[in-house]
């Protein structure tokens, strides 16, 4: 049967993928500068990542949540070590669709309301009321239309008040650096008070973590930039390495109950040693060291190039803004260049989101052939 048409695709087709590299079907090597939309956080095929898999596939590869896993309790401990989140609950599940879907499931439980405030050109996933909250009329359908979002700006701290004195909001969930919609920030001033008026309110805070954590920020999460305590953080992408995870961490303020969430294969055993391998190559390697390291020098690099108009994110979740649309650059750099970079919202803006062990080598490479492909633009 045909696949249901519903992705636009490049005519490249890998089969390997080592380090910052993947090679297609005819053996041409490319500079990975997307992974896969901020995933691969340690490598493509990373020996550490490989051998876990392999080791524990031959063994058990899944059970459901029905019965002990002790590797899920390995992983929360890691995971609460690297991360620095202290005495907050992990609930494991597929996807950062997923990851949020349950976060606002559970601030809905929790505080007995509905509504939920998002911000524009924010992208929380597809599902139910993750899609309501996302700021894109063309992937909600009606039956997602029925959730209750209120939109703002970020950085409207008056809207923000305004909206949770009505005393009907359950969560306020924001992406500290925007992915799909093009790298924007709120301040700092904005973040805090959120925060501050959530509490104040009975409303979780929801900080979407599911691009932006792992590092890529240039902190474990994009959060700890700031002084706030999220009620809930949700996770996956560069949490798996290409493996479909997800989780929510949970502050140790929330009480669980049984069935309160579910799920049939999240946390399952390859899921959980997949993760294991990532938090342990992440701290063992210093890769959030390097994240800091290669940011800056890919920004001190980029601030060369006068057609880029504006540099845009922080750590290894950048954005290079142009004064013109750039999908035919991309496919220069694609086609020409060997090299994969990513697109947003924002029709002029190139995201840029390697594995964390780019190195400034490979940023020269890129800077290299974007210079070469700008000649024609």
């Amino acid at each position: 049967m045909p696949l249901f048409d519903v992705y636009p695709l490049y005519n490249v087709t890998p089969v390997k993928g080592k380090d910052v590299f993947v090679y297609d079907d005819k053996g041409v090597e490319y500079l990975d500068l997307y992974g896969g939309h901020a995933v691969i956080s340690i490598g493509h095929s990373h020996p550490n990542y490989v051998k876990a898999i392999t080791n524990q596939v031959s063994s058990l590869g899944f059970y459901s949540n029905a019965i002990q896993n002790p590797i899920q309790v390995e992983l929360a401990k890691r995971l609460e070590e690297v991360s620095g989140c202290s005495g907050y609950q992990l609930f494991l599940c597929n996807s950062g669709a997923e990851a949020n879907e349950n976060g606002l499931k559970l601030a809905s439980f929790k505080t007995n309301k509905a509504r939920v405030i998002a911000f524009n050109n924010g992208f929380h996933g597809r599902t139910s009321a993750a899609v309501a909250a996302t700021d894109n009329p063309s992937i909600n359908a009606p039956i997602n239309l029925q959730q209750k979002v209120t939109f703002l700006a970020l950085n409207d701290i008056e809207g923000v008040k305004r909206e949770l004195e009505k005393g009907d909001v359950c969560a306020v969930i924001v992406e500290f650096i925007q992915g799909v919609g093009g790298l924007d920030q709120g301040t700092a001033e904005f973040f805090e008070q959120v925060d501050g008026l959530c509490k104040l309110n009975n409303t979780f805070f929801i900080a979407d973590e599911v691009q932006s954590g792992y590092g890529r920020s240039g902190k474990f999460f994009a959060f700890q930039h700031y002084k706030v305590t999220p009620d809930v953080i949700s996770i996956a992408k560069g949490m798996g390495n290409g493996f479909p995870v997800g989780g929510v961490l949970i502050h140790p303020s929330i009480e669980a109950k049984y069935g309160m969430l579910g799920t049939t294969f999240g946390g399952n055993h390859l899921a959980c040693v997949a993760g294991l391998a990532v938090l342990n190559t992440l701290e063992e390697e210093n890769l959030i060291e390097n994240v800091n390291k290669v940011s800056e020098y890919f920004i001190s690099e980029a601030k060369k190039i006068q057609q880029i108009k504006n540099i845009k994110g922080r750590g290894l979740m950048l954005g290079l803004e142009f004064d013109f649309d750039v999908a035919e650059l991309r496919k220069k750099l694609i086609y020409e260049h060997h090299i994969f970079t990513g697109g947003a919202s924002n029709k002029k803006l190139i995201r840029i989101l390697p594995p964390l062990t780019v190195t400034t080598a490979h940023i020269d490479t890129f800077f290299v052939a974007l210079k070469s492909a700008l000649l024609n633009f």
